[in-house]
């Protein structure tokens, strides 16, 4: 049975994760996007996958998303890092497991690298978002969001039906957490699959995780028609069959 549970991992701050009855190595763990939660298709698919492999899964919403306590502007990329850290420990505890990003999930499985070394087997990207607070928002905004950023601490960003609330500091922290300028010397099986009609984050971060890794057998997959969640049930089964490749390989190692 999967269920949504809560994990108290300081005196005010609780975060929802949910989990599988299978504690068999390799561990799922899923990392969501910015202002995401665990109540789409991409978490469904995983859990589903993970019981019919009868192997873990730990998915988890980072402070100020989904059912997690806490606000998401006083959240940042360290923070949720750390949250991350904190849930694997207490819940994957000594096993292995295997990193799936999605977007900014990507960069904090970055983060965990420094960790969990030993334990992750793999790591599956999705639309891959390091580093993109700074890249991506923060130089491609006008001085005058620049300016009302500084000044008010806060600007409310605008992207299609969306309105992200951005702060200041969320933009320092991101620019203090670079995973893009250290090497990674681990030789997993590593896959990165990107939407060519993304127009949230390019595949060229996606290549720029791969370059990362120099030892570790590298694939890159750029779905033609894909959008930046690729959580269609087409995208969704190619993910999760290349998830499986990864899995069997991690097996064939143990």
């Amino acid at each position: 049975m999967n269920k949504f549970k809560f994990l108290k991992i300081s005196k005010t701050k609780k975060i929802r994760y949910l989990t599988n009855k299978f504690n068999k190595n390799p561990y799922i763990v899923f990392l969501h996007g910015f202002m995401s939660d665990l109540e789409g298709d991409k978490p469904k698919a995983f859990v589903s996958y993970c019981n019919k492999k009868k192997i873990g899964f730990l998915g988890l919403e980072y402070s100020g998303h989904g059912k997690s306590s806490g606000q998401f502007t006083k959240g940042n990329i360290s923070k949720w890092s750390n949250e991350v850290k904190k849930t694997i420990k207490k819940i994957v505890k000594k096993n292995n497991f295997i990193l799936v990003g999605s977007s900014m999930g990507s960069w904090l499985s970055l983060n965990q690298f420094k960790y969990f070394q030993k334990q992750i087997k793999g790591f599956l990207g999705i639309g891959s978002a390091p580093e993109f607070l700074e890249r991506l928002m923060w130089n491609k905004f006008s001085k005058k969001i620049k300016k009302e950023l500084v000044k008010k601490g806060i600007y409310n960003l605008k992207h299609g039906d969306y309105e992200y609330p951005i702060t200041y500091q969320l933009i320092k922290d991101g620019k203090k957490n670079k995973v893009l300028n250290k090497k990674i010397k681990s030789n997993i099986s590593i896959c990165m699959i990107h939407g060519k009609k993304d127009e949230v984050v390019p595949v060229i971060y996606s290549r720029k995780i791969l370059k990362l890794f120099n030892k570790s057998k590298k694939k890159l997959i750029v779905i033609k028609n894909g959008d930046h969640s690729l959580s269609n049930k087409k995208n969704l089964n190619k993910i999760i069959y290349e998830l499986n490749k990864i899995v069997n390989t991690s097996l064939q190692h143990r």
